[in-house]
This record gives C-alpha cells, structure tokens and sequence, in this order.
C-alpha cells in the first residue's frame, strides 16, 4: 500500500472558500444558500483631488492616466462599472488625450461609464455665494449634456467638511434628486443615519445618503473595507452603498479590488455584492420601498439643517484665498451684467468665451482642497494667478462697456468742470460715498449733479505721494440707480454746504461722532466701542457690554482644525497704542485706532457718513504669529440672544453656543436689551472676505457676542495626527499684511428689516467712478437697466444665455431669490428689455427667467433649460412705465 500511495499523483478537489489565491472558474455566481439576504452596491470610483499635496499640473496628469486604468478594467471585467463626480477631469482628458475621450463617451453610451455629481468641482460646499454653487451645476450639466448626451442625476460631493442647506434646493434646479456625502461622520454628528430626506429652507428636497467609512479603499482586497462600512451602517436600511477604489491622487478600482469582490460574493462572506453606481442604488432603494410617493419612502427621517461640522478650522485657513475668492466671483458677476448691457442694447459682441473661462478658473478654485486653505503653498501661487486672471477678464468686459454708455451719455461742455460717472453693478439704488482721485486742480474741487445741485465732499488722503500739487483725492455722497450710472461733475476749489450733518467731538475720554441716525462713542483708552446708540429705536446694544474686541490665542491645531469644535476661548487683548481722529468733515469722519501684541500690529478705521444707519471699519492687519490666532468679538448687552447667518441664496438659525460655524457675509444676534424697557434690539456684522464666526453666550463676567476669526497661521497642509518636529523647518500661513472690512449695523431686533445680504455686496463690490469728457450722446445723465425694489426678493444674476455661446440667440436670463424666508410679490423692472415682470416667490424660492429679444418670458431651471412641469407660479409682464 504503501508503494502505491507514494506514486500515486496527489489528489485534487474543487476549491471551496479561498480568502486568498487563485480564484474558482465556472461557479457563474453562485452563492452558498446561506448568505445573507442584503446585497452590496460596489461602486468603483476614485476620488482625485486635482490639488491638494501636489500642484494642478499633477492632478491634470493623473486624471488622464486614472481614467485609462478604468477604462482598462472594464476591458477586464465585463461587470466592472466606474463612476465619475468632477467634470473638470473629463475636460482635462478631452483636450490632453481626445482617442481615450472618445473611449469614455463610448462607454458612457454603454452605460459602464457613469457621471454623477454634476457640478465642475467637488467644491467647498459652505463659502462659495449661491451663484457659484448655480454656475457649477451650470458649466456642468451643460458639458456633461454636450459631450455625453446626458447629465448627472445624482448629486455627489464625497469629500467637503460640511454643506450648506440650500444645496438640496440648488440640485434639484440642475436636475438632481440625489446626494452622496461623507461629512460629518457619526462621530460629529450621531443624529444622522445613512439614507434621509434633506429638505432645503425652501422645501426642496432630495434624498441623501452618507457614506459608511470611506469614499475610498486600499489597493487590496477590500474586505477590510467593507468591514468597516457595515460597521457603521444604519441596520434599518439593509442594503448598502460602498465605495471602492484607490483615492485622493487618483488610481481608481485595481485588479485586486474587483478579484476580491468577485471572491466575496461568491463567498457570500457579506450577501450579495455587485457592481453599481450611486444611480442604480436610489432607484433600487426607493423601488424596494414601493415607489417615491410610498408610505415607506415618506417615513425616512427627514432633516432641515446644514449637514456640519469638519475641519472648521478650514473656513479661516489662509485669508488669502478667501479673499481673492471674494473679489473674483464679484467681478465675474459684474462681468456678466454690464456684458449683457453691451450686447442688448449697444450691439457689442457678447464675451461668451471669455466668461466662460473666467468661471472656470472661479469654480475651479472652490475645490475643497484649494478654498478652505488645506493644500499646500505653491498651490496658492496657482490659485492667485488663475483667479487673477478670472478678475482681469471682468475688468475688460466692464471698463468696455461702461465706456461705450459714457460716451453716449448727453455730456454738454461746462468750463471749469471735470464730468464723472458713477456706475452701480447691483440692481437696487446704492447710497454710497465715492473716493474719487483726480488732477489738474491744486486748490481743490466740490461736486455737483447733473442739475448743479451741490453735493456733501470733502478731500482726503490722495493715493499718489508726489511733489504734483494737483493730484489729489476727495470724497462726495452718490445716490446711484439701480443697476445703472449717474452724472456728476467736479468743480474748481472746495464749497461748503449747508448743512453737514455731522459731528465729531470729545467727550468723557471718548471720541464722539453723530449724525441723524447713530452717535458712536468711541472709548480713547481702550479702542473700541463704548456706545452705539440707534437714534430711530433708543436702543444701544454696545452700551454697557462687557468683553474684549481682540482675542489672541496660541492655537495648536492643525490646517483644518480637526476636532475643533470651538475657537471662543480666552485670550490677551492685543493693547491700544494710539487712537486719533484722522477726517473730520461734512461727507464722513474717520477714527484710527492702532493695537500691536508680540510682533504684530491691527489698524482699525472707524467711517461714520453723514447720511449712514452702520459703521464702517476699514481694518489692516499685519500678522507675524506663528501657531495663533486672532479673534474679533463684539459683545453686545443682550439677553436672550438669538443668532442668524447668511449661507448661500438664505439665512438660518444655529445655536448660540460659541461653536466655529460657516458663514457668507453676515451674522446677526438679537435679543432684549438688558437695561431700559427690555425692548427687542440686534447687530450684524457684516464682512468683505471672512467665512469663521461664533455666537458665544455670557460666560465668565462677557456678555454675548458675536466672534469673527480674523486670522489664524497654521502650518500649510499640516494634518493631524503627526506630530510638528520642534527642530523643523516649516511656513506658516498668513504671514503678513492683509486688509478687510467690516460693517456693525444695529438693527430693531428682526435681521430681516437691515438688509444685510444687500449691505454685504455693496461693501464688497462697491460703485465705480470714472473721469469722462465733455460730449453730445442720447442718452439721459442718469440710468437704469434692471431693479428688484430693494425689498424681499433680490436678483442675483443678469446674463445672457449659456446657449449664446454656442450660436443661440442671446436671449436674457435673470435669476432672483426670496431673501428673508417668508413668501412675497415680486415687481421686477428690466428697462434692459423694456418690461416689467411681476410674480410670487416663495420662503427662500431661487427662480430664473429667460427673456428672448421679443420680450417672451419663460422659466427655467438653473441649467438655463424650460422648466419640467413649467412655471411654479405665474408670471406677469407688461410693459416698462405702465
């Protein structure tokens, strides 16, 4: 026997459960009778950061070369399918590498290649402006539905530390029902499960889910992985979304991810696993539940918030960005309306292109590696000179057609004057004083309007430091149109006017500025607000109030300020060095106030106007700390505060409790005053470029107030947990000279009645002033092009179609948005057209009207396409001044 079993050949049998080595062949999906009856949605994907830890030009590289490796698996594996989320990789590949561009439509035809997301960028999903959030879906669906024949209908941000609630009302304008999201995860926010309804401050709503672990995988097997997700899964739901594949620079699903979900299935290790998208996963989801209207379907929990926090440090790292940010988007938007000017009534061309391409570099830079300050330095080299490049653009387009309308403008020859325009991009009447530089006049200048009547100036510091006697620099009130421009000349030597308004004084150790709405006290010793009294209520919300303005912290955390949860901490006042009156005349008075702590230095400029309900300060901040933070508090002598932020197209209620929160350009606290009669009063402060706020209650001997983080110098792209090598070498961020400004605007207790999201534009894209000469022209001193009333609902875009840069015919589009979260009648008046358009809007509504050249009017969603189920609310039009 034994002879014959030490020649016999060894025995073999069919492989049963194999972890590891080679796989069974001819098992066709079979799968042992007791394996869980769940299945798993495998969606392969790679999530390719275009700039993180490495510059564009990388990501640009890696983009070709993921999409190639995804292409491959699917000539691999039959079953393989790949989803794609960031339209800007697809326009990389299509001009760096057309024949594999024409693969991916292929296979986008066959429908193994899938696009989700929809928008141009996996953007910052908290500090762009609501328009931003519109023109990503814009650019592209509009791509996807050029190039592919088809949009996303999925929404997908996998990425960002938190989102905005408008969101869900933004995606179902461009045509999604869907979104897919990692942050916050359970252990930042335990109140979320994985599939909900996310309902918008509108009512919108679209179903979303949060992805269990991770938006990636290692390049292995992905059992591990796959632990982990059903780890966090909401048990009630049973069937599971996970995505696999290899991440953050790019790669996509290996052989070894697909071999091994093949192994597990086969297994039935974790139930049924199959090759899917975000796409097929809904609609089986909600096939599953009995259809969309079910009773199942409507008893998923439903949410109403933002979906926050991560990384909060992240919406103060590196104010550069932020910054520039600000002025970009402005401009582009500016671009946009004078553009549409030019072309309708002035016969230019229109710059489809070159808005295009502004945009583009706009909403690239909103990536949520490159807005919240989380990659690394060289990258913001980029940054600056791609959005630089976005606002040279929009200066051309302005400059040149404000030019054209100035030299159409009935300019009649006067001896001894210098004409002005001034011209207001936003379509409501701005009150605002004008710095104008001009020469040629060494005794000095005052203004009058196109009817001689005179006009509050005063001179003030000219930008030019030389030995020419006649440059110099004054400052006179505008009252300018909406959305248009008015006549004003400059007249040889200065004039007193009758009535200044204005007073400034010294009082108590205090300065003292007044006019007919506000008198500011400004405390001498210790630089800040002793009293702001609004003259139309009686109330004083800074009278009385205990607390520092200036907090300075040493703030450890890293780039994004992983576990954060606030940055209301105690700190040292960076101490007064000198505070002076620096003008005092009829238009406005300006009080300097100078602080330094360690090797830093903060200027604050008081501006009270003659005519103005808000202080203005101007601030200059030179930093030079390392791993600290400064905070700017205004602590208000109110009870029973409540505090509101402006996000993208609304505002929203959050808790006052001091946490680092997100805002747009405003946050409001309201309350009761502690002293008098116990009346409701508030203040918002309004801000040019800073997206980190808290409302912190009284706590230790400070009142509430609201806190402003004004700048904070991390290590670039330093992630914790690793540790900072005390003998390294290392740059910190905001290292240096910045400026921004802020607004305090006291208001009666409702932020609705201070029109803060409108004072916020002005103050961050002010009117502009320009010298002209003496000509004939047809048209009037004084005009407008569009205006929405100033009241509830605002218009946040005028712009020709994106289907005139393809050849359309370039109809008008006007979009506006409910702004106070209460339902109103709309008048819109479009001299641009000729017509007036009136309609109802509901709380928070966005809404977007085409006007063809013969005056139709239609809507449309925020692709620029008809409305599915037409308009939501009737719209009336007549004609301009009936």
């Amino acid at each position: 026997m034994s002879d014959v079993a030490d020649h016999a050949s060894p025995a073999t049998a069919p492989i049963a459960n194999a972890p590891s080595g080679p796989q069974p062949d001819g098992l066709n999906g079979r799968r042992p009778p007791a394996t869980l009856d769940r299945t798993l949605y495998m969606v392969g994907a790679t999530h390719l950061d275009p700039v993180w830890l490495w510059p564009w030009q990388e990501g640009y590289q890696e983009a070709r070369a993921t999409f190639r490796s995804a292409l491959d698996r699917m000539e691999e594996y039959p079953d393989f399918v790949f989803t794609c989320d960031q339209v800007v990789l697809l326009a990389w590949v299509e001009e760096q590498d057309p024949e594999l561009f024409e693969r991916i439509q292929a296979r986008v035809a066959e429908g193994r290649w899938v696009n989700a997301g929809g928008w141009w960028v996996e953007p910052d999903c908290n500090m762009p402006t609501g328009e931003s959030f519109a023109r990503q879906g814009l650019l592209g669906q509009r791509y996807l539905a050029e190039k592919f024949g088809k949009t996303a209908t999925v929404g997908m941000n996998v990425d960002p530390f938190g989102h905005n609630a408008m969101i869900p009302a933004i995606l179902r304008g461009q045509g999604m029902d869907s979104y897919t999201f990692l942050r916050p995860g359970p252990a930042e926010d335990g109140r979320l499960g994985t599939a909900f309804w996310w309902e918008a401050p509108d009512g919108s709503r679209v179903l979303g889910y949060r992805i269990p672990h991770e938006y990636c995988s290692p390049p292995g097997d992905v059992s591990g992985h796959t632990d982990k997700a059903l780890a966090a899964l909401d048990r009630s739901l049973g069937d599971l979304m996970v995505l696999f594949g290899v991440g953050n620079h790019g790669g996509g699903p290996t052989k070894a991810n697909i071999d091994s979900i093949h192994r597990f299935d086969r297994m039935g290790s974790f139930g049924r696993l199959v090759m899917s998208s975000p796409r097929q996963y809904f609609d089986e989801f909600i096939a599953r539940r009995g259809g969309i209207d079910s009773e199942e379907m409507a008893q998923l929990p439903v949410w109403t918030d933002d979906l926050q926090h991560h990384s909060p440090g992240c919406y103060s790292a590196h104010s550069g960005i932020k910054a520039w940010q600000r002025r970009a988007q402005n401009a582009v938007l500016s671009a946009e309306r004078w553009a549409a000017v030019g072309t309708r009534l002035h016969g230019l061309e229109h710059p489809g292109e070159d808005l295009h391409r502004a945009w583009q570099q706009v909403l690239f830079n909103q990536f949520h590696d490159i807005l919240p300050g989380s990659a690394i330095e060289p990258s913001y080299d980029d940054s600056r000179d791609q959005l630089g490049e976005a606002i040279a653009i929009s200066k051309r387009i302005i400059t040149k057609v404000q030019n054209v309308i100035a030299r159409k403008v009935d300019v009649p020859f006067a001896d001894g004057t210098q004409p002005v325009l001034v011209f207001n991009p936003h379509p409501w009447p701005v009150r605002q004083v004008v710095e104008l530089q001009y020469g040629a006049q060494p005794l000095g200048v005052h203004v009058v309007d196109a009817a001689d009547r005179p006009v509050a100036c005063q001179k003030v510091q000219s930008v030019a430091t030389t030995d020419d006697k006649g440059r110099a620099a004054c400052a006179f009130e505008t009252e300018i149109p909406a959305f248009g421009y008015r006549l004003y000349r400059l007249l040889r030597g200065p004039k007193e006017i009758d009535d200044a308004g204005l007073t400034v004084a010294e009082h108590a150790g205090a300065t003292v500025v007044e006019n007919q709405h506000l008198r500011l006290e400004i405390d001498q010793a210790g630089g800040w607000v002793r009293s702001l009294l609004d003259k139309r209520t009686g109330a004083d919300v800074f009278g009385g109030a205990t607390g520092p303005h200036t907090q300075v912290c040493d703030d450890p955390t890293d780039t994004w300020g992983h576990r954060v949860v606030s940055y209301a901490w105690p700190g040292e006042e960076m101490p007064v060095v000198r505070a002076l009156v620096r003008e005092s005349g009829p238009v406005r008075a300006r009080i300097r106030v100078e602080r330094a702590w360690g090797r830093s230095t903060l200027v604050e400029e008081f501006i009270l106007t003659r005519d103005s309900d808000h202080v203005e300060v101007r601030t200059t901040l030179d930093w030079r700390e390392e791993h600290h933070l400064l905070k700017l508090r205004f602590p208000v002598a109110l009870d029973e505060t409540e505090a509101t932020y402006e996000i993208p197209y609304a505002a929203i209620d959050r808790p006052v409790d001091g946490a680092e929160e997100p805002a747009q350009q405003w946050v409001s606290v309201s309350g009761t005053l502690r002293r008098g009669d116990h009346r409701r009063a508030g203040l918002a402060v309004v801000t040019t470029t800073k997206h980190g706020y808290d409302v912190s209650p009284a706590e230790n001997g400070a009142d509430p107030s609201i806190g402003v983080t004004a700048v904070r110098s991390p290590v670039y792209s330093w992630h914790d947990p690793r540790l900072l090598d005390p003998e390294g070498f290392y740059s910190f961020q905001d290292q240096g000279m910045q400026s921004f400004s802020y607004l305090l605007v006291p208001h009666a207790g409702d932020w609705r009645e201070a029109n803060l999201t409108r004072r916020g534009n002005e103050l961050s894209a002010p009117v502009r002033a320009m010298l002209e000469s003496f000509h004939d022209g047809e048209l009037a001193p004084v005009g407008s092009f569009a205006a929405d009333g100033g009241e509830q609902v605002m218009i946040t875009a005028i712009k020709i179609t994106e289907a005139a840069r393809g050849g359309g015919a370039p109809d008008l589009i006007v979009r506006a948005v409910e702004t106070t979260g209460r339902p109103a009648r709309a008048r819109l008046e479009l001299p641009l057209t000729g017509q007036v358009l009136e309609t109802d809007f509901g709380a928070h509504q966005i809404r977007t009207f085409r006007i063809t050249a013969d005056g139709a009017v239609t809507e449309t969603d925020l692709i620029e396409w008809p409305l599915a189920d037409g308009p939501v609310a009737e719209i009336s039009t007549q004609p301009l001044g009936e």
